[in-house]
């Protein structure tokens, strides 16, 4: 629920889940202090200064390389699987060959979209 503009408030089913989900919070690297008091938390969210902007900004240039190693690691992936088909005899080498091209091509494509969704929120988070 969002009563204020900058404070939102979790009231779990499980009242035992509070605790959990207040240190899942605070573990959270957000830089938010949730205040619990029994049967609901409150989250205060900060006004955003220059630094705390830039600190979402590293946040988001970490989210976004992550996001880029994992595509490489489904491209590395699906290369193996051709290989391994190519010597079981199941696609000839210019099929694996043609299969790798279009490979690269949709991970150059998702790398993209991921620079592009990156650049647009860094530009979001820096405007004041």
């Amino acid at each position: 629920m969002v009563p204020e503009a900058r404070l939102l408030t979790i009231q779990p089913w499980d009242k035992g889940s509070l605790s959990a989900i207040e240190k899942a919070i605070q573990k959270s690297d957000l830089g938010l202090n949730p205040s619990n008091d029994g049967s609901v938390i409150r989250l205060v969210i900060p006004q955003l200064t220059e630094d705390r902007r830039k600190e979402l900004v590293k946040m988001v240039h970490k989210k976004l390389e992550d996001g880029r190693v994992a595509i490489r690691n489904i491209r590395r992936d699906a290369h193996e699987m051709l290989r391994d088909f190519r010597r079981e005899k199941e696609i000839s080498e210019d099929q694996e060959f043609n299969a790798q091209e279009d490979l690269q091509k949709v991970t150059d494509r998702y790398i993209a979209d991921a620079d592009k969704l990156g650049e647009e929120k860094e530009k979001e988070l820096l405007e004041v």
